[in-house]
């Protein structure tokens, strides 16, 4: 193989594909990034065997040369190294050809680095699928969604499914849910393929995190070919192959109470502010416990206490308020993560007693709900 390839397009598809490169593997080959070139293009590829990330780069652009290929062929190079030599090569020009044995000769203006190839053959087959159901939706829509739900997944490798976002699609609405037992988090979004359908599809949240970031800032439609056991994420020159996850995610529709005995209508920014301030104590006490009370004016009172260092109490004003009297304890840490994620001014809260779930959701829409229980207190 040998080639001359623009420095600033290559490193954007190395970063692109190294968020796949396995950081722990008893697999050589899994620690590498794959190269092939042919005479159409440049194709970048790693994988961890949960997902699998290519990139492609055309010879040329509508403005420019990017690559010329002299002799076909491919090589894998570590990762580790290959990523940060890139970035720090002092010129625009980057040559790379690969002898015997896949010794890689690199060289950019003076810089001159032999680095040790991998063979190619020993590479993972990327994942066959199969493109009957093809969605698309707006990539900062699906960048929205990832960060309204990606944040309430478990972390306990001992309930896998639950390390997962669900995806359900159907009758032309998207629906992402994600819960870890204590909290849930739900988005939902109309796209314009009513004519397919899928669900129980679980996605790892460690996989919608690295797809989040590099889903184009631009606004630009994903292709998601959904197959048996894959899911195909087309982002322009981008593949992202992602295993889903094995199991049946639960029933999560039943816990959600429809009815609320006590809601109020409060300002986002007022309540998350005054809630970051609480958990600055909460936070000490390892407890992040803060205590919401109605009162009697038609406000609420916001408070945390820590043995060591003092107590915090705020009063907030309220846009509306109704039903019965309340006073109740919730993880604060949880409460913001929330609050970080609604994108509306003001949000409705929903309470059935000091026991039931927390509801909160944007007061002008629908598309998002999320859901907290309350902890038990003596007082």
């Amino acid at each position: 193989m040998k080639l001359t390839i623009l420095r600033g397009e290559l490193n954007e598809a190395i970063q692109h594909v190294s968020k796949a490169v396995a950081s722990r593997t008893t697999i050589p080959i899994l620690s590498g990034i794959k190269i092939d070139a042919s005479y159409s293009g440049v194709t970048l590829t790693a994988s961890d065997t949960d997902i699998s990330i290519q990139s492609f780069i055309p010879l040329e652009t509508p403005n420019k040369t990017v690559a010329t290929v002299s002799r076909t062929g491919s090589v894998v190079l570590a990762a580790k190294f290959f990523v940060e030599i890139v970035k720090k090569l002092p010129h625009e020009e980057v040559h790379l050809e690969v002898g015997d044995r896949f010794q890689t000769l690199i060289t950019s203006g003076a810089t001159e680095i032999q680095l040790v190839g991998l063979d190619p053959e020993e590479f993972p087959v990327l994942p066959s699928v199969q493109e009957d159901q093809v969605v698309s939706i707006a990539g900062d829509l699906l960048r929205d969604m990832i960060r309204q739900t990606v944040f309430a997944v478990t972390t306990n490798e001992s309930t896998p499914i639950l390390t997962g976002v669900l995806w359900n699609l159907q009758e032309g609405t998207y629906k992402f849910v994600a819960t870890d037992r204590h909290r849930l988090a739900s988005r939902s979004a109309s796209v314009a393929a009513t004519d397919v359908r899928f669900s129980n599809i679980v996605i790892s949240g460690k996989t919608l995190n690295e797809l989040a970031k590099i889903v184009p800032d631009q606004n630009v439609m994903v292709d998601i070919v959904v197959a048996d056991n894959q899911v195909l994420f087309k982002l322009g020159n981008v593949l992202f192959f992602s295993r889903m996850l094995d199991g049946t995610y639960p029933d999560t529709s039943k816990i959600i109470p429809q009815q609320f005995k006590t809601e109020l209508v409060i300002n986002t920014k007022a309540l998350s502010d005054a809630i970051d301030r609480a958990y600055l104590l909460s936070r000490e006490e390892k407890t992040n416990i803060v205590r919401l009370v109605t009162m009697e004016d038609g406000g609420i009172e916001i408070s945390s206490s820590s043995s060591e260092l003092g107590k915090v109490t705020e009063q907030l004003g309220v846009t509306e308020m109704k039903g019965e009297p309340l006073r109740i304890a919730f993880n604060s840490k949880y409460m913001l993560d929330v609050l970080k994620v609604i994108d509306s001014e003001e949000l409705l809260i929903g309470f059935n007693g000091a026991m039931s779930p927390i509801i909160i959701r944007p007061n002008d829409h629908d598309r998002s709900l999320h859901l907290i229980l309350p902890y038990r207190t003596t007082n």
